[in-house]
């Protein structure tokens, strides 16, 4: 085996390696989000019983209304249609939520993808990672990433938008320039492979203040 064999060898090991442990944290997090959910269950069915013992419907009612309230503002369930998309997405933004990134999503896939299931979740996995990445050298109030998908058409849509620390990031060739480590070079490969093998169109659009990846991927 020659030596760049190797050395891709060890950057694609690197890069996996990277994967498990994003993998781990997010369920981890996920974990512990439904453990809080369920502490949280207990103390409302107790504060229930209290008041239907004194016989307080008024209380009851009101309570309830808290909840309904409470339910609405902090349910981040996300449900695009597509099953794959949906995973990786909750996954992402409790990952996100738990770093202190703000994330606005507005998804919607109303047909059956004809790419890949593994496609799907590496170009989502990579954006999010990135804008995260990102997000991560701002101060918590500034931290915010924007994700959009829809059809268009026969194309799939998707956007990611994140803010930047305030410049401007060199474009190297087809990709922009970053700190990290390889394992982000090796994501930004990746999805551009991913779309030339399905004939998609790829836009990275780094401005100040702002980068946005924007993507289309043919399904007919």
């Amino acid at each position: 085996m020659g030596l760049f064999s190797k050395q891709i060898d060890k950057r694609i090991a690197a890069y996996q390696r990277e994967l498990i442990e994003t993998h781990y944290q997010e369920v981890d997090n996920m974990y512990r989000q439904i453990r809080g959910w369920r502490h949280d269950y207990r103390n409302h069915i107790q504060m229930m019983k209290v008041l239907a013992v004194n016989g307080d419907m008024d209380g009851i009612k009101a309570y309830l209304d808290e909840l309904d309230t409470d339910l609405n503002t902090v349910d981040t369930v996300i449900k695009t249609g597509n099953r794959m998309a949906d995973a990786i997405l909750n996954s992402k933004i409790s990952l996100a939520q738990s770093r202190d990134i703000a994330v606005q999503v507005d998804a919607h896939i109303p047909v059956e993808l004809k790419m890949s299931e593994l496609d799907l979740c590496c170009i989502i996995g990579n954006l999010f990672d990135n804008a995260m990445e990102a997000s991560l050298e701002l101060p918590k109030e500034k931290r915010m990433i924007r994700v959009y998908m829809d059809m268009k058409g026969t194309q799939l849509y998707i956007s990611f938008t994140n803010f930047t620390a305030g410049k401007k990031l060199v474009k190297v060739g087809k990709i922009f320039g970053s700190t990290k480590g390889e394992g982000h070079g090796f994501g930004l490969v990746r999805i551009d492979n991913i779309i030339e093998r399905l004939d998609g169109y790829l836009s990275r659009n780094s401005e100040d203040g702002a980068f946005t990846t924007e993507i289309l991927i043919p399904q007919v």
